[in-house]
């Protein structure tokens, strides 16, 4: 794309050139931070206000995705006052490095409430809004202004001072506002495309997820007689198979990885069995592995912890390589006559089913063996259980395949929309 004609240096860490025309400064020679909003004095304490707590930001596309509706006697004190046009800005991690800020709109009294983690940004009459917010959204000056946070982890803050100070190139009026319309046109365009991309996204998942469901409690032969299974939520099973518990084709193991006999770490992350760096710093890591369990490929691990709060995360795992895992999962041996993967597909169906709630009775946090060992596990004969694993790895292999190829579509689209909005702000192209 073109280039403006003329640039000339900035003081900025992160772009050293802007077109020459630009007007240089700092952030607070054209925006009030920390702007004080005044509550209207005909509202009652009883009066509903707008709430934006934190997670109401959308950090992907820098909006706010709804308001909450509270009596304004509840907010008043304590929390962060705004109206509307003014920009918000998430000032602790990892909020502001994942982009919550969005242009405040909608607001029934001009008043809004937030969390006291806003910033607050109201502009002057030379500085358009929509201009500001694309420029503290974007990615790089919030990568920029990471190493400058301050405070304990997890608590880390960025500073008035620093976001005052921080050098600002202002645009004439009509180039912010032009820029602001060419931005809005093309990220519209590139979100459409990541959303049609997302629903292809989800409707394989779906795919994937109903043909497990069908293998594993109706078999590859849809020509076989069929028979109630008495168990609720399966229904018909071929009437060959058998319907047993779980305790009757699995044992519970507990070997402890004493004297550090075996250091291959593994994790479960997603529903998969993956290996990490023994050596790495990076996570929750006990100070010595000794505590950790040995596992054996082909055994399952069920992550039967924070039950009452996780209600998204996969919790079974077919193990793959001999290795370490934490103690805190159960570690399960099938039987000989159990196919190790069929075993896995079908407690896979039970986790994305939440059938292991139920039998926490939604008020446990952990379950252990006991709790679930009464679990109905159906049994196909073995030569079935095996065809039947490796029809599941054929098909759920091809569609992870494509979904893989989709989900590198989206980041594509999303690294584009974010070099498209630095490179446009900071006057790398001319769009006007």
């Amino acid at each position: 794309m073109a280039r403006y004609d003329a640039y000339k240096s900035t003081d900025s860490l992160w772009f050293n050139e802007v077109p020459v025309h630009w007007k240089n400064g700092r952030v607070k020679d054209f925006v009030d931070i920390n702007a004080l909003a005044k509550v209207p004095t005909d509202l009652n304490d009883d009066d509903l206000v707008e709430f934006v707590p934190m997670t109401n930001v959308n950090e992907d596309l820098g909006e706010i995705k709804q308001f909450n509706f509270v009596p304004i006697n509840d907010v008043s004190s304590g929390y962060t006052k705004f109206r509307n046009g003014d920009v918000i800005f998430a000032k602790i991690t990892p909020c502001m490095e994942n982009g919550n800020c969005a242009i405040v709109s909608g607001l029934s009294h001009n008043i809004g409430f937030g969390s006291t983690e806003f910033m607050v940004f109201r502009t002057s009459s030379k500085l358009t809004q929509k201009y500001l917010h694309y420029f503290l959204y974007n990615e790089l000056f919030r990568r920029n202004a990471e190493p400058f946070m301050k405070g304990t982890a997890g608590q880390k803050r960025i500073s008035s001072h620093y976001m005052a100070t921080h050098y600002f190139a202002l645009p004439p009026l009509d180039e912010q506002k032009a820029i602001a319309a060419y931005l809005d046109t093309k990220t519209t365009q590139i979100d459409r495309k990541i959303d049609m991309l997302t629903q292809k996204v989800t409707q394989y998942s779906k795919l994937k997820q109903s043909l497990i469901n069908e293998t594993v409690t109706r078999g590859l032969d849809k020509t076989v007689v069929m028979k109630d299974s008495g168990i609720e939520w399966i229904g018909e099973v071929p009437e060959h198979w058998r319907s047993l518990r779980i305790h009757d084709c699995a044992v519970p193991t507990k070997n402890k990885n004493i004297g550090l006999q075996n250091k291959n770490l593994l994790s479960l992350s997603y529903g998969k069995i993956k290996k990490r760096n023994f050596n790495t710093s990076f996570g929750l890591l006990p100070a010595s592995f000794e505590t950790y369990q040995i596992v054996n490929n082909g055994n399952i691990i069920l992550r039967l912890t924070d039950l009452q709060n996780d209600k998204k995360s996969l919790r079974v795992g077919l193990v793959t390589q001999k290795g370490i895992i934490t103690s805190a999962y159960l570690c399960l041996k099938f039987k000989n006559w159990i196919d190790p993967v069929f075993s896995y597909y079908l407690l896979h169906l039970y986790d994305i089913s939440k059938v292991f709630y139920w039998y926490g009775g939604g008020l446990r946090s952990t379950m252990k063996f006991d709790d679930i060992k009464v679990l109905p596990f159906l049994v196909p004969p073995l030569l079935e259980q095996k065809a039947i694993a490796t029809y599941l790895n054929t098909k759920t292999s091809h569609i992870d395949s494509i979904v893989e190829t989709i989900n590198a579509q989206i980041e594509k689209l999303k690294d584009l929309r974010k070099t498209l909005i630095n490179d446009v702000v900071t006057g790398k192209i001319k769009v006007v």
